[in-house]
């Protein structure tokens, strides 16, 4: 009996599955190095205000060098940024890992942050250009999916390579993304994306001042924002401390809620993308972020370890749908646009950074619980967002305009 089995990636550009094999790599390796870098910081024998001051000057320079590696993009083109983007990523994290100093560490650290930059900008930029707008969705839920992937399977071989050394998990990470950059330069073609290239220029990329006038896409920065905000901010933030310090649960637990939020993201992520591309996006999106608030009312009501796991479990399925609202920068720049998607990509970074600071002073002034229920309240405004954004898969429209300037 012959058993078929669908590929996800049948149908697609073949640069879909690439970039996704290269998110896989990534992830794996920035899961291995998360854990690592507290410790290895606290080595130097600094505060724990440094420490933190280590883990977010990477997503500080990575808002930072967003326009430029955007503009990078529309003059190079997106496989040469990204594979440089890698190889300099590799470079300094190798040089991190042989910091024979506390200021050495954070120079080298910050400096990553403009390669991942170029990294994330040109491969979001790409992904959204090759693929049509009945595809797009799936592309991305599927890339997306490989930093899922790699996002659970890095932190398992994390704490093997921790118990050897601190320094050990910055040396596998860099021979990783080195494996990355050799995959990008190798599997994207020019010739494959020679094409796409010259049709791209046919059409003038949009400026970020034509973006912004394009109402679906004002709404795509906002859901950016809080969409980061919540889970990646809170979540590496707050949480893990509401767990061992509000819930008295073991700190395993922290590292077996975030799985299994992933877990439960992953197992609708690409059945939303697809659904999205089939619907349209606004009720996947709707849907999505309607139940990340579900989660947060969870959340903020949650007075044991397992009511706690359920909130974590809620959030990830509503997470896998939220990921669509991506597909909406695609849908409406059309073309080549690396500096609209690196200001997209710049909102969602600004959430990662606002969020945590904010939410350490009220757990600080009042509770965990009270900034969790902070969260929720803003969290709200996602939406009122969601309900007001018009729909922008013109494949689904039927048509394939982009959405007119001030389209409510």
């Amino acid at each position: 009996m012959n058993i078929k089995i669908n590929s996800p990636f049948k149908g697609l550009p073949k640069e879909v599955a690439v970039l996704t094999s290269i998110s896989f790599l990534v992830a794996v390796g920035f899961g291995l190095i998360i854990p690592a870098i507290p410790l290895f910081a606290k080595s130097f024998g600094v505060s724990n205000t440094l420490i933190g001051l280590i883990i977010s000057s990477f997503a500080i320079m990575r808002f930072i060098s967003g326009l430029f590696a955007g503009k990078l993009v529309d003059r190079f083109g997106e496989r040469l940024v990204l594979g440089v983007g890698l190889f300099m990523v590799s470079i300094f994290t190798l040089i991190s890992g042989l910091a024979q100093s506390y200021e050495q560490l954070l120079i080298f650290r910050t400096a990553g942050g403009l390669g991942s930059s170029m990294f994330s900008v040109s491969a979001g930029a790409l992904i959204l250009r090759v693929v049509s707008d009945n595809q797009r969705g799936q592309a991305q839920s599927l890339y997306n999916g490989g930093f899922i992937a790699g996002g659970v399977a890095g932190p398992a071989f994390g704490g093997a390579l921790i118990a050897i050394s601190p320094r050990a998990p910055f040396f596998i990470y860099s021979g990783l993304l080195i494996v990355a950059g050799i995959v990008s330069l190798i599997f994207l073609h020019e010739s494959r994306l020679g094409a796409k290239v010259e049709q791209a220029k046919e059409e003038r990329a949009l400026t970020i001042k034509e973006a912004l006038a394009i109402k679906p896409y004002l709404y795509s920065l906002f859901l950016a924002f809080l969409g980061s905000w919540i889970l990646f901010g809170m979540r590496s933030s707050i949480l893990p401390l509401f767990v061992v310090e509000d819930l008295k649960a073991s700190p395993s637990l922290v590292g077996l809620s975030f799985t299994v939020a992933l877990i439960a993201q992953g197992s609708v992520m690409v059945r939303a993308g697809k659904h999205s591309d089939k619907n349209g996006r606004k009720p996947v999106i709707l849907t999505g972020f309607s139940i990340v608030m579900a989660s947060l009312g969870i959340l903020f009501l949650a007075n044991n370890v397992t009511v706690y796991l359920i909130a974590m479990i809620v959030m990830g399925l509503g997470a896998g749908f939220a990921a669509s609202a991506g597909a909406i920068v695609g849908d409406v720049i059309k073309g080549k646009s690396g500096k609209v998607y690196a200001f997209w990509q710049m909102a969602g970074d600004a959430g990662m950074m606002v969020g945590p600071v904010l939410l350490g002073f009220i757990s600080d002034a009042f509770s965990y619980r009270t900034a969790i229920g902070v969260s929720a309240a803003v969290f709200s405004l996602a939406i009122i967002v969601a309900l007001k954004i018009p729909e922008t898969n013109s494949a689904h429209l039927g048509d394939s305009r982009k959405p007119p300037i001030n389209e409510i």
